[in-house]
């Protein structure tokens, strides 16, 4: 799957991105970062300029709507509840999150989607009592000028100088206006951030406790929440029992003077716990929390999800089972026995945070006044403190990022192992599919749309050994789709796949032992020499950083220039990151790591981290190339250790074969097509003993050494 440019996926805020148009699919778009992460910022679709340098956006191009002429329904709707009693607001801002801020989301959250009529997995919908925009990245354009109606305009990523979302709602809204946001569909810092801009013009920004205001236009039709039960993760595959998990993280806790941790994020719970969901498309999760103290361990889900297996699993690992919905209440409970509360601000929902920092100022305001006047002398103290006394009277929120984070990216053994069997067998049912649809296309002369290839893809992959479920939606794009960067075919307006265009098939499958994803451009024909040059250069970049070796702890950032140097030697490039991190039999998306041009991620490349290597290049209405394979981090023997540091390189996970009918192998040097015939070699000796019949022909052919001398 494209790369993301990674970030807590909660933190809204964004910060412009230079020449390019930003792609990362984690997180509300518009609003400025007041914590850690990649910032970015998301910018109007510049029509014309005036003599002032001013920017003029208009609704986006014209095309033929499915919406019947005159005033959206669902805004009128929407608009009529500003007016609620108690409310009084000017706008409202509908973001992609659920309260637990996923990259995918459950039907029932899908509340930007059903306002707008944008389906695309990142973005935010601004509701003013006179406009409707909507803020989304360079992945989702030509989607989203394809789904928006007439009554919403279209934000685009890309040109430096144009407002974020707050920014933009100061210009906007007279002011002292109110803005209106869900609290559980906003992290903290987000909220923070958007209240600070928007103080600038005295507008408010109100918490709407009392409902979601599109639950109440989207009413009986809005999807139920999901109740799939979770699953055990078998130990095998897991690597480590729940037990040790949860003893280094009350490690952690001690190391930082705290007595508790919220952990929130989905995919976090899910590895700590050993548990396994299937409450969200794509993502083995289950929505839950997870309330962490030195002595108990609670998990905040609904009981009716917990099979007996489940209930014994965490009753071994001494973890507690309490209702989804009373988690603020055992919040505030911590707050007034005093507690010293790990939130991770940047993805823990502002509602929480609200209820802990409220119950804290309850706790102080009912102290008697000396006690009151020693534990605000003790809290100030903190500010220039190095560490937190635990032992300090009186509760206190240490915002720090998630210890979580970064031990489920550092894959144990277990999680490796099995992440290597997954992509064999996945790389199997690949043979598969490339046989039957090259014998079909090129052969038959039949043509099938882009989902019916698809849904054969699945086929294949079903009959793997724990196959669960795809790992996202899978990208099947050929010719002009291909270049949409997140295409999802439908059924009444898919193109079909045959031998006059390029095909990009980008896709995945979750295993119970492994998460995979991968992407291939192929062309069943005769491709054009433009389309060769592209494939080849995008095929450069992915070998240049294939094959780099470099100090441990290295940000992603520094890499990301190998994948694009080939492209920008003849002014091309691509709009989307270059790598993301992967989980193991979890989420496909997976941070803190990744490889971008975004210098703020920090993180440094450790060993055992897995992330995707997928440089692309893609021509609006023309067609689209990506090449993607996963790679896990590892260390390298070289002949010196300069500083003592460890060197690191990546071994592939990926073994599909790419197609080297597409090369121009004149602007390929003998190393690169050393390193071709290499990787095929390697793909020939793992899969073959896999496949068999007309499937190990196929792949006998797509194998073959390519000639050097070529070249000439």
């Amino acid at each position: 799957m494209e790369a993301v440019i990674w970030k807590r996926p909660c933190v809204l805020a964004l910060k412009s991105c230079g020449p390019f148009a930003t792609c990362g699919s984690r997180g509300t778009f518009g609003f400025r970062n007041g914590g850690r992460a990649p910032q970015r910022t998301f910018i109007l679709r510049v029509i014309n300029s005036t003599g002032s340098g001013a920017v003029v956006a208009r609704p986006s191009s014209a095309r033929k709507y499915k919406k019947s002429e005159g005033v959206d329904r669902k805004l009128a709707a929407l608009r009529q509840l500003f007016h609620k009693p108690g409310l009084q607001m000017d706008a409202y801002i509908i973001p992609s999150q659920d309260p637990h801020q996923s990259e995918f989301i459950a039907e029932c959250f899908m509340r930007r989607a059903f306002i707008s009529g944008f389906t695309g997995s990142a973005g935010t919908a601004v509701v003013t009592k006179d406009k409707a925009s909507l803020w989304t990245d360079g992945r989702y354009f030509l989607q989203a000028e394809n789904q928006l109606g007439p009554d919403w305009m279209l934000i685009r990523a890309g040109t430096p100088g144009v407002p974020t979302v707050s920014e933009w709602l100061t210009d906007v809204l007279s002011p002292g206006s109110k803005v209106g946001i869900d609290p559980f569909l906003f992290s903290s810092d987000a909220a923070e951030e958007l209240k600070h801009t928007l103080s600038t013009k005295d507008h408010k920004l109100i918490y709407v406790y009392d409902g979601n205001l599109v639950d109440e236009i989207w009413k009986e039709d809005r999807p139920k929440p999901p109740a799939a039960p979770v699953r055990v993760h078998d130990i095998k595959y897991a690597g480590l029992d729940v037990s040790s998990k949860i003893s280094s993280l009350r490690q952690n806790l001690v190391e930082a003077g705290a007595t508790s941790i919220v952990i929130s994020m989905l995919d976090e719970i899910a590895w700590l716990l050993n548990l396994r969901g299937n409450d969200v498309a794509h993502s083995p999760v289950a929505y839950a929390y997870l309330i962490v103290e030195l002595d108990s361990t609670t998990l905040f889900i609904d009981p009716s999800k917990v099979t007996p297996e489940v209930t014994v699993h965490l009753r071994n690992s001494n973890v507690t089972v309490k209702p989804y919905e009373s988690l603020l209440l055992e919040v505030e409970r911590l707050a007034n026995c005093g507690a010293k509360l790990w939130l991770d601000t940047s993805c823990t929902n502002v509602a929480i945070v609200d209820a802990f920092h409220s119950a804290c100022n309850k706790y102080f305001e009912n102290l008697p006044k000396r006690s009151k006047q020693k534990s605000i002398k003790e809290r100030n103290k903190l500010l220039n403190a190095k560490s937190i006394d635990s032992e300090m009277q009186g509760p206190l929120a240490i915002h720090k990022a998630s210890p979580v984070a970064i031990a489920k990216a550092i894959k144990n053994g277990a999680e490796l192992d099995g992440m290597r069997q997954a992509h064999l067998r996945d790389a199997a049912a690949l043979a598969e599919f490339w046989t039957w649809l090259e014998t079909k296309v090129v052969q038959d002369k039949t043509t099938f749309t882009e989902v019916e290839v698809a849904d054969k893809l699945l086929e294949f992959r079903s009959k793997q050994a724990g196959f669960l479920d795809t790992s996202f939606d899978t990208i099947s794009g050929s010719g002009a789709n291909g270049a949409i960067i997140h295409y999802r075919a439908e059924p009444d307006t898919c193109d079909i796949v045959d031998d006059k265009k390029l095909y990009l098939l980008d896709s995945g499958g979750q295993y119970v032992d492994g998460t995979t994803d991968v992407t291939r451009t192929v062309h069943l024909g005769e491709p054009s020499s433009r389309e060769m040059e592209c494939f080849t250069r995008v095929l450069q970049g992915h070998i240049a950083l294939d094959q780099a070796i470099f100090p441990e702890n290295t940000p992603g950032f520094v890499l990301d220039v190998l994948a694009r140097s080939s492209l920008w030697k003849i002014g091309l490039d691509y709009c989307h990151g270059t790598g993301h991190g992967v989980g193991a039999s979890l989420n496909v998306h997976e941070g803190p790591q990744g490889i971008s041009y975004r210098y703020e991620n920090m993180t440094g490349l450790q060993e055992g981290m897995i992330v995707s290597n997928e440089p692309g290049y893609y021509e609006d209405r023309s067609f689209g190339i990506r090449i993607e394979n996963l790679v896990i981090v590892r260390d390298m023997e070289t002949p010196n250790r300069f500083g003592g540091n460890s060197y690191l390189g990546f071994e592939r996970l990926t073994f599909v074969p790419i197609q080297s009918k597409l090369l121009d192998l004149s602007l390929m040097s003998p190393a690169e097509i050393e390193w071709l015939n290499n990787y095929h070699s390697e793909v020939w000796e793992k899969v073959s003993p896999l496949v068999q019949g007309d499937v190990h022909e196929w792949l006998w052919k797509n194998t073959r050494p390519v000639p050097v001398h070529s070249t000439a």
